[in-house]
């Protein structure tokens, strides 16, 4: 009888046992854990990095960090705790905004609107107007304060 069978799981066909041996088998040589461990921790952070560089662009930004949340969570507890934490907090915050109704829906798309035009404006009063823009694009944002 299997192992799992013993502990009344349903039988597998040795496919979930195989899927996870390669962790295992890294893990049993503590070097090549420190390594693996190092290079998900770098992988992880690339990811994120990027999801906090797409933030304030249309797109997915937070699915990107999220991502690289679960990278991380793969690997450290402290990510399995926060990607939990997180997850917790916008279904809360999800269902908050569900129960208030359109009000608060026009609200919150406000202020993200808001806080993405705040975060272009950080990113364009640093680095300048981007060249590509279109000429009335750029004609327009240099008259903003701090743009120009």
């Amino acid at each position: 009888m299997h192992e799992e069978q013993a502990h009344g799981a349903t039988p597998v066909d040795g496919g979930d046992r195989d899927r996870w041996e390669w962790r295992r088998r890294i893990r049993a040589n503590p070097r090549s854990a420190q390594i693996y461990r190092m290079a998900v921790a770098i992988f992880g952070l690339i990811v994120v990095l990027i999801g906090i560089i797409l933030l304030p662009f249309p797109g997915p930004g937070w699915v990107i960090i999220f991502i690289g949340l679960g990278i991380w969570a793969s690997e450290f507890e402290w990510a399995q705790n926060l990607l939990k934490w997180v997850r917790g907090t916008v279904e809360a915050w999800w269902d908050w905004l569900e129960r208030k109704g359109l009000w608060a829906k026009a609200i919150a798309a406000l202020l993200t609107f808001a806080l993405v035009l705040a975060i272009f404006w950080g990113i364009f009063a640093v680095s300048g107007v981007p060249g590509w823009f279109p000429d009335f694009a750029k004609d327009f944002l240099v008259k903003v304060p701090g743009l120009g």
